[in-house]
């Protein structure tokens, strides 16, 4: 088995690898133990030039290259992904601190959007419409937009610049990713192998520019880097993951250049368990929604809004398994939670159990104390939290996305009542309803049912696949990635009228002249 060494020397060899006690470096750190795993120097604005540069003089001749062929290069980019997804899921692990299966999983995400951007590649669909004008031929086509910025968070290090990465590149653009300073070498591992197949492939050969520039890295701070590339108006799309403070400044930087933004920001989703409902698929999948990932994905179940007959059993059910989820060491195959990011998100999460005990609350597991049993341990280990909120209220906290463990558990009487309590929040990411009856699923996926841009039924919030466009409404920020047709947010429009006749009559019947 590959040691952390190992895997470091073998995946993220690059000039920016630093010692770790080097002024101006994003230091990696395992969350789980405290180990430094390496240190990456920061890169100022004139790298960030350089590199956009690179991109746009070879984005001129890739936008050129056929799309079915950049569908190859992206096919054989899924391959190499695929030759390394043991290691570099062991390194999402290392880094991030996602138990293994799921670092393994993300890498498998990356390798399947791969797969689904080489069939997108002959899909690149235009419309033709039907002209008013006689002898006229009247169709849509889709363009590359031209070199695209994407700025991912530590929680997914890989996937989601996939999703942005692959979709893009197949639709002709060129890419600059800045990733969270918090996993700098599973940036540098992705990117590596991405710039190996096109600097190794011999189909593209552009007049100019290194093939590998159209996979662009720059591992910079907010200040330096991001502020930057937000700004920049070469780059017509910025793609961004995190905070739903942070997607509001970028997308209002955006929209002052008449940019587009694609925003994928936080979510405060809810579950719904009507009186209907298997209480152990219940606990099943709120089980994996609210512990998964440590509570740290932005489809995590955060509240369960259960009716009255049924909510004694669904507490009793989660606090049972809550008591058996083993905590640790996340490459050990035994454990199913990992530590949190870092000291401020155990802060936060130790802050939001405080103000829901002010605010009338009752933990039912884990908690404080949950948190202090680990105090004086290497690592970031918090114990998932169940915490019952009294009937009727709505605490403020409850508003809050804490992104840690921390499940809210609601009590309603009424559907309308679980469908406006889960509506009303800032957030419109993810939804769930666990029901057997026809009626209040179909209620739930109707108008006037869930505001989130995912619905599920018997399913968690958490675990979406490529297939469908993954994103949400509302202050979740409107973006859609990966599946469906989320590839025309990576292109620009064109109409196009062809006049094949001999005389030039004008649209709506207009004489002039």
């Amino acid at each position: 088995m590959s040691t952390t060494t190992d895997i470091v020397q073998d995946l993220c060899e690059h000039p920016l690898l630093v010692s770790p006690d080097t002024d101006g470096c994003a230091v990696s750190t395992s969350p789980a133990t405290g180990e430094t795993l390496g240190a990456v120097r920061l890169q100022s604005k004139a790298e960030y030039e350089a590199a956009v540069q690179a991109a746009q003089r070879v984005q001129k001749h890739w936008r050129m290259f056929p799309a079915p062929k950049r569908g190859e290069l992206v096919r054989r980019m899924g391959n190499a992904f695929r030759e390394q997804e043991e290691p570099l899921g062991r390194l999402v692990t290392m880094e991030m601190g996602k138990i293994l299966p799921e670092g393994i999983g993300e890498v498998v995400e990356c390798i399947d959007i791969a797969d689904f951007a080489v069939g997108l590649s002959r899909q690149l669909y235009g419309l033709t419409m039907p002209s008013e004008r006689p002898l006229h031929r009247m169709y849509e086509q889709w363009h590359p937009l031209g070199t695209v910025g994407i700025i991912t968070a530590f929680n997914f290090p890989v996937a989601v610049w996939a999703w942005n990465a692959m979709l893009s590149a197949v639709c002709g653009n060129a890419q600059i990713w800045k990733p969270s300073l918090a996993t700098p070498l599973t940036a540098i591992a992705m990117t590596n192998i991405a710039r190996r197949v096109m600097q190794e492939q011999d189909l593209f050969t552009p007049a100019e520019g290194d093939p590998a520039d159209l996979f662009g890295l720059v591992i910079g701070t907010d200040d330096e880097v991001g502020e930057t590339m937000i700004a920049d108006r070469r780059l017509p799309l910025i793609s961004a993951t995190g905070s739903c403070r942070m997607g509001r400044h970028v997308g209002t930087q955006v929209a002052k250049r008449l940019g587009r933004s694609l925003l994928e920001l936080g979510g405060n989703n809810a579950i719904i368990v009507t009186e209907s409902a298997d209480v152990d698929l219940v606990v099943r999948g709120t089980l994996f929604g609210a512990v998964g990932t440590a509570g740290q994905r932005c489809t995590t179940t955060r509240r369960l809004i259960c009716h009255e007959q049924v909510v004694d059993a669904v507490t009793a059910g989660l606090v049972k398994a809550y008591g058996q989820v083993p905590i640790g060491d996340p490459l050990e195959s035994s454990t199913l939670v990992g530590p949190l990011i870092d000291q401020r998100s155990v802060d936060t999460m130790r802050a939001a159990i405080e103000a829901a005990v002010d605010q009338g609350c009752e933990v039912l597991c884990g908690g404080v104390d949950g948190i202090d049993q680990f105090a004086g341990e290497p690592g970031h280990f918090v114990t998932p939290t169940i915490i019952k909120v009294p009937a009727g209220q709505v605490p403020p906290i409850t508003r809050e996305e804490t992104f840690a463990p921390v499940l809210y558990v609601f009590t309603y009487s009424s559907f309308d009542e679980a469908v406006e309590l889960q509506n009303d929040v800032d957030q419109g990411l993810s939804s769930a309803v666990f029901t057997d009856s026809v009626r209040m699923a179909e209620r739930f996926l109707s108008h006037g049912g869930s505001d989130c841009g995912i619905a599920n039924v018997n399913i968690g919030t958490s675990g979406a696949e490529i297939g469908g466009a993954f994103g949400g409404e509302k202050d979740t920020g409107g973006g859609r990635e990966s599946g469906s047709d989320a590839w025309k947010a990576y292109m620009r429009r064109q109409t196009c009228t062809i006049n094949w006749g001999d005389d030039l009559p004008l649209a709506q019947g207009i004489e002039f002249g």
